[in-house]
């Protein structure tokens, strides 16, 4: 064999790993700009307002939280937010967007304040306020309507309905919602370790845990990715956004500044 042959063979395994490793940091790099620093400078611009979202979420759970341990309390959260499956869709729908601010009964309220503040919060200030609530909706209707579904289809289907018993249990929490809003900054912001520790801990919540939950989980990151998909498609970069992007990678120069004083 040639020795230059041989040096070539001996230079590839270098190169294809020294490839991998930049791009392994590259992507790392750009997601941690798009998950952390972007969001992180926007804040210092706009103040502590930007996180109205995830203070209001978070005062609203502790808030149904404290008065659901008194029975007329109690009473209350369930006719404002409480959604089950064998409620009428009309009522249903009405009482969703109090649902997000319903604690579930089976999970410690406390242990989840601090992803649903992030959640809300990151959201917020890189996404903003409408498009944050929007997709926290949609999400958690997802799994809501899907859930309604699966118990209109009935057990078997290859494990896809539910039995009609399910259609009794409370069906409340803004666990949807937290999923849903980190699958979809997943996707529009290119960040794959996000996109990996979200609905990779969804899809191993309901194989340890086979329940209702699990499965609305299940279905907020499939929305969210749809959403996430379809935001990128529709939308159009400006001719701003084209220049700026044409300047970064050194396709253009920058337009010429004008001298002071002239027309």
């Amino acid at each position: 064999m040639p020795p230059a042959v041989r040096e070539s063979r001996r230079g590839r395994p270098r190169g294809l790993s020294r490839r991998a490793v930049v791009f392994v940091g590259r992507t790392l790099w750009n997601e941690f700009r798009g998950i952390v620093a972007d969001p992180v400078v926007r804040l210092v611009r706009r103040g502590p307002g930007a996180l109205l979202l995830g203070c209001v979420a978070c005062v609203g759970v502790i808030f149904f939280h404290a008065i659901a341990q008194y029975r007329v309390g109690a009473t209350v959260v369930r006719v404002l937010g409480g959604v089950r499956g064998d409620l009428p869709l009309w009522l249903a729908l009405l009482r969703t967007p109090v649902s997000l601010y319903v604690p579930a009964l089976d999970l410690p309220v406390w242990a989840g304040l601090t992803s649903l503040f992030l959640a809300f919060a990151l959201a917020e200030v890189a996404l903003g306020r409408i498009r944050t609530l929007a997709v926290a909706y949609a999400t958690t209707l997802a799994g809501t309507l899907a859930a309604r579904v699966m118990i209109a289809i009935g057990p078997g289907w290859w494990g896809l309905g539910l039995s009609p018993e399910t259609g009794q249990v409370l069906d409340t929490g803004p666990s949807a919602a937290v999923v849903g809003l980190f699958t979809y900054m997943a996707v529009t912001r290119r960040a794959p370790v996000l996109f990996t520790l979200t609905g990779g801990s969804m899809v191993w919540e309901s194989i340890a845990v086979p329940n209702l939950a699990g499965r609305e989980h299940l279905v907020a990151v499939g929305a969210a990715i749809v959403l996430g998909v379809l935001h990128g498609r529709l939308r159009r970069p400006s001719i701003r956004d084209l220049l700026r992007r044409a300047r970064e990678r050194g396709r253009a120069p920058a337009p010429p500044r004008r001298a002071a004083g002239s027309e």
